[in-house]
């Protein structure tokens, strides 16, 4: 039994704020977080808890900090790390430009290593614990991805693209390799350790309709796996899927057609998404990732977080790496508050810090297990820093409460302001200086 305790001030959501308003916060402005096998026993106010701490235990004391739960990225894509901040248009013509070409290159299970190891370490120094992430079409991508997080026993699901048409040949499978590609990876990686399996269709329009019937195969046989795909992100692509599914009612449709909407189900963007759609959405328990960074970066749209609590469906926070342009759920939340002004839409920030960590969690039917500081949780938490940069530590310092300091780090915040990332209590990045 390996016991730990850490002393700072401490935040963490025990609901989502918006249904349950001051409820649904933990805040300890002097803290301590006890761990057990890197496992949360008890989080709470340092003077009631002191006494639970062993003697000869060290209590870890972050000072001038504040601890949080780990991030969750609920959208990004590994192999599109030498792509990000690549200059372009629209995203039709960003994937064939950039996307494609770098995606070709992952049937090389040495590249694919060598990337996974790379992505994983920049998760990691931006404060990122959990993510639904895209390999490629080649089966190595996700082989290779799953050997590098295992390794530093992360809790991540990943899957391999399925794609049979609209895209370079090297990059094509078939819906019946795709199928059994797919169902061997299942049941090598799905449940080991902290590792999950999304069956991943790129988007409608690069799979027949065969192939997507085998995607919901999957999920009709496999039970536990994701579903993590694109719907809705760009105008254009709305149409090209009209074009290419005339027997179905839109975009949403399409995926409900195939079994492939349901409380598993992660579809990124969903930024032209008509009320019927949003309605089925809800119906099937299905999340969406909001990724303002690529959303911008492309010139996609603006996502409308109200229709969705209007609607009742489940929301996380995606970067979007590559068309994203930046690793950092901070700068996330900083976009998705933008975002919601120029709709006259006020993101608070705890309810930004909700999407970040509990919401997205829940998004991925991840919270039993990490989201917050409950008993029993998986003790991944990052520690971010008050003095992170000269500017961050004097706008901290003429702050009046907490609910401040947090939009200041939110708003201000980048891979800088991760003093340490812990995995399972354990350091996994610790800033150097």
């Amino acid at each position: 039994m390996t016991l730990a305790a850490h002393r700072g001030e401490i935040l963490h959501c025990l609901d989502d704020p918006a249904a349950a308003g001051t409820d649904a916060v933990g805040h300890y402005p002097d803290g301590l977080l006890l761990l057990e096998d890197g496992h949360v026993v008890s989080a709470g106010d340092f003077a009631d808890l002191a006494s639970q701490v062993p003697a000869g235990i060290e209590i870890l004391h972050h000072r001038d900090a504040l601890i949080i739960p780990g991030l969750v990225d609920t959208h990004v894509h590994y192999p599109q790390c030498e792509v990000i901040a690549s200059y372009g248009t629209r995203l039709l013509d960003w994937l064939e430009t950039h996307t494609f070409p770098a995606e070709s290159r992952f049937g090389n299970p040495a590249h694919a290593a060598d990337t996974a190891e790379f992505f994983l370490d920049e998760l990691l120094r931006n404060g990122t614990t959990t993510a639904l992430v895209f390999g490629t079409v080649h089966a190595e991508s996700v082989e290779a991805f799953f050997t590098a997080a295992q390794k530093r026993h992360l809790r991540m699901i990943c899957g391999k693209v399925m794609m049979d048409r609209n895209a370079p040949a090297e990059l094509l499978d078939t819906a019946e390799s795709s199928y059994h590609d797919s169902e061997a990876l299942i049941r090598r990686w799905h449940g080991r350790d902290r590792l999950g399996y999304a069956v991943t269709p790129r988007f409608a329009p690069t799979s027949t309709g065969e192939q997507l019937a085998m995607a919901g195969r999957l999920l009709m046989e496999y039970p536990g796996v994701h579903l993590h795909t694109h719907v809705a992100e760009n105008p254009e692509e709305c149409r090209w899927v009209a074009e290419l599914f005339p027997e179905a009612n839109d975009y949403v449709d399409v995926y409900h057609r195939h079994g492939l909407l349901g409380r598993r189900s992660v579809l990124a963007h969903g930024i032209h998404l008509s009320p019927a759609e949003w309605k089925r959405l809800a119906e099937t328990g299905s999340a969406l990732s909001h990724c303002p960074l690529s959303n911008l970066f492309i010139g996609s749209g603006l996502f409308d977080y109200r229709a969705a609590r209007e609607h009742g469906v489940r929301v996380g926070l995606g970067t979007d790496v590559g068309g994203g342009d930046s690793f950092s759920i901070l700068r996330v939340i900083n976009e998705a508050y933008k975002v919601q002004q120029l709709q006259d839409n006020n993101l608070a920030p705890l309810q930004s810090f909700y999407l970040a960590t509990l919401g997205g969690a829940r998004a991925l039917e991840l919270d039993a297990h990490i989201g917050n500081f409950a008993p029993g949780k998986e003790a991944d938490f990052v520690v971010l820093d008050y003095d992170a940069t000269p500017l961050i530590a004097r706008r901290i310092r003429a702050c009046r409460d907490v609910m401040e300091r947090l939009f200041v780090m939110e708003m201000l915040g980048d891979d800088r302001a991760i003093r340490e990332t812990r995995v399972l209590g354990e350091v996994a990045h610790r800033r150097a200086g």
